[in-house]
């Protein structure tokens, strides 16, 4: 049997689904997924197994109008993570339809798309009706020439086995890249700063998810076979550290408890979790805040 393998870049405006697509397609969780947009900051690869192909998805930041340095290194690294892909999937929102957002992409797409595979996904079609899923699907096509359209909900997985056994059948021809057994190649580190991020911004509210980080800074294997993970939260202000330590250190406990659970269940073994909260009024601006969330400083440049 002949082996492919190759990247795959779901892009699209934030909350498209593409995080839910991407844990989806892997069968496990290694993308943050909340009710809040903008959540993944880094290209995060997860990698599938279909048949005889690897499927190495890549689920990019969201496409915005970006207004700071951490924006406009996200969006840089949203368009780069296509650019590197051997097939694009265009993920749309079926109750949003062709908003202004999905209009740039699609100019982003005439740029970077010649001579790759760009498939469109229509997501959340449980939301609409059938007919205005044709209507849309109509118009996207006649705006862009996408090679194949999937109607699916990323949530509930209708249609995915469909895509999936597409994107496996389109991939070029060659060796695995990763070890079978291996479901993503972010460091253990930085999914478990990722985990530690989503349980803060599904607990807080507003900006304050958006002006904060997560840093593992010493990951400390035990003869036991259990692991201490110490991790560091960066806030701007005094005001957001009391927020996140929340009334007698409440909300960092049942954050602190949510992300070892969730750890625990992803690595198989114990683990001890240690959160600090630290005022750092300007790490927005620290090249080393950027490295450790896999994001390039200097795209952040205006």
């Amino acid at each position: 049997m002949t082996t492919r393998a190759g990247f795959v870049a779901l892009i699209g405006e934030p909350n498209a689904g593409k995080s839910t697509l991407t844990n989806q397609m892997v069968g496990a969780k290694v993308s943050i997924v909340t009710h809040k947009v903008q959540t993944t900051r880094a290209r995060i690869r997860g990698v599938a197994l279909q048949g005889e192909s690897q499927i190495v998805f890549v689920d990019t930041p969201g496409l915005f109008r970006p207004r700071r340095r951490l924006d406009r290194a996200m969006v840089a690294a949203a368009w780069g993570g296509a650019a590197d892909a051997d097939i694009i999937v265009l993920m749309i929102e079926a109750h949003r339809g062709v908003t202004k957002g999905v209009e740039a992409i699609l100019e982003g797409l005439e740029e970077i798309g010649k001579g790759r595979k760009i498939a469109l996904a229509i997501n959340k079609i449980d939301r609409v009706k059938s007919e205005v899923l044709l209507a849309l699907s109509k118009d996207l096509n006649e705006r862009y020439d996408f090679v194949e359209t999937f109607m699916i909900s990323a949530e509930k997985g209708h249609g995915c086995a469909h895509l999936k056994e597409w994107i496996a059948g389109e991939l070029p021809e060659g060796p695995w890249l990763y070890p079978e057994d291996q479901i993503a190649d972010l460091p253990m580190r930085m999914i478990a700063a990722e985990i530690t991020r989503e349980k803060l911004t599904l607990r807080l509210h507003q900006e304050l998810p958006y002006q904060m980080t997560v840093e593992t800074e010493q990951w400390e294997e035990r003869k036991d076979g259990s692991a201490r993970v110490d991790q560091m939260i960066y806030v701007m202000r005094d005001g957001h550290k009391g927020i996140v330590l929340g009334n007698k250190g409440e909300t960092i406990k049942a954050v602190s408890k949510a992300a070892r659970e969730e750890l625990e269940e992803f690595m198989g073994r114990r683990i001890h979790l240690f959160l600090q909260v630290k005022v750092r009024p300007n790490w927005l601006e620290e090249k080393e805040r950027y490295s450790e969330m896999g994001l390039d400083f200097r795209d952040g440049n205006t």
